[in-house]
């Protein structure tokens, strides 16, 4: 039977992950995330993923936040849990426990080290049972997984809906495994988000930032519309803190958690150690930039509460 699209289209933000000043997981604050999230619109979240800082998180943390989001979300949108493991074994035993939540949406970030390992590790990852699989094609210096690879896996496993591309560049990608796989194989854009205009001029299906939630809904739901020009004038009032974030992942972490904070979504900014510095020049940028932000979404929210004119 041929596979339809994975009706996964729009904003699915990829969540921090919020601390307390005794650097314990505060799951309220993260349920307040995510209504925030779901009343800007946004179509799904994936938790945990690289931006909650998921290696220095224990598996029990990292089960907590998906049970979270789960409640919190309550069948609204698809919550889709991280299941990043370069060790088979310990892939497996998150995912059954994934799986066990009641989470059936799952994200495969598997180290490619050779093709035929790299398919014996998703074989059997796929055959414990999720009911969607999200695959990470993520290579900060070229240009990712093998095409041939990808559509082998898409044909071969019922499963295996969404893949989130996070190569460079990605633009040429995100064209190629569409054509390839007829449009059917579900498309997100991540790390790339600051090509995001032209992911959606290429027929991306999603996109997964962090933060700026009405900004990003607000840019996806205007080219939808064919406003063209809104949309990209939008966009481009969001490049200069693209421009700063986007430098480092540690960066951006440090940005969005500190955007949380200044929402009052977050308790403190704090990122888990180790990190990289944010010292006192990033903070006067970040502070200039949230401001930005602050402004725009403010009217952004009144806008969509006026029954959606933009």
């Amino acid at each position: 039977m041929k596979k339809e699209t994975y009706p996964l289209r729009g904003i699915v933000t990829v969540l921090n992950t919020p601390f307390d000043r005794n650097d314990t997981i505060d799951h309220g604050a993260l349920s307040n995330h995510v209504k925030e999230a779901l009343g800007a619109g946004v179509a799904g979240f994936l938790v945990p993923a690289m931006a909650a800082e998921v290696y220095k998180l224990s598996d029990s943390e990292r089960l907590g936040m998906v049970a979270t989001v789960l409640e919190t979300v309550n069948g609204k949108v698809p919550v889709i849990a991280g299941a990043g493991e370069t060790d088979l074994a310990k892939s497996k035993i998150l995912l059954r426990q994934y799986l066990a939540l009641g989470c059936d949406n799952v994200l495969f970030q598997i180290p490619y080290d050779g093709e035929e390992r790299f398919k014996a590790h998703f074989y059997e990852l796929a055959a414990l049972g999720p009911q969607m699989i999200m695959l990470q094609d993520w290579d900060a210096t070229g240009y990712g997984l093998p095409d041939d690879l990808i559509c082998e896996l898409f044909e071969n496993v019922a499963s295996f809906r969404c893949l989130k591309i996070e190569t460079v560049p990605a633009g040429i990608k995100y064209s190629r495994i569409l054509e390839l796989t007829k449009g059917r194989l579900n498309v997100s854009g991540g790390w790339a988000v600051s090509q995001m205009i032209e992911g959606l001029q290429r027929g991306v299906h999603a996109f997964m930032p962090t933060g700026m939630h009405f900004i990003y809904t607000a840019i996806y739901r205007l080219f939808e519309q064919g406003k063209i020009n809104e949309s990209e004038k939008l966009f481009r009032q969001i490049v200069p803190i693209l421009a700063f974030s986007n430098q480092h992942l540690d960066i951006s972490i440090n940005f969005f958690k500190q955007l949380l904070y200044r929402q009052g979504i977050y308790p403190t900014p704090n990122v888990r150690q180790p990190c990289l510095p944010f010292d006192r020049v990033h903070q006067e940028i970040a502070n200039k930039h949230i401001n930005r932000i602050l402004e725009l979404e403010a009217k952004l929210k009144l806008d969509y509460d006026n029954d959606h004119h933009f």
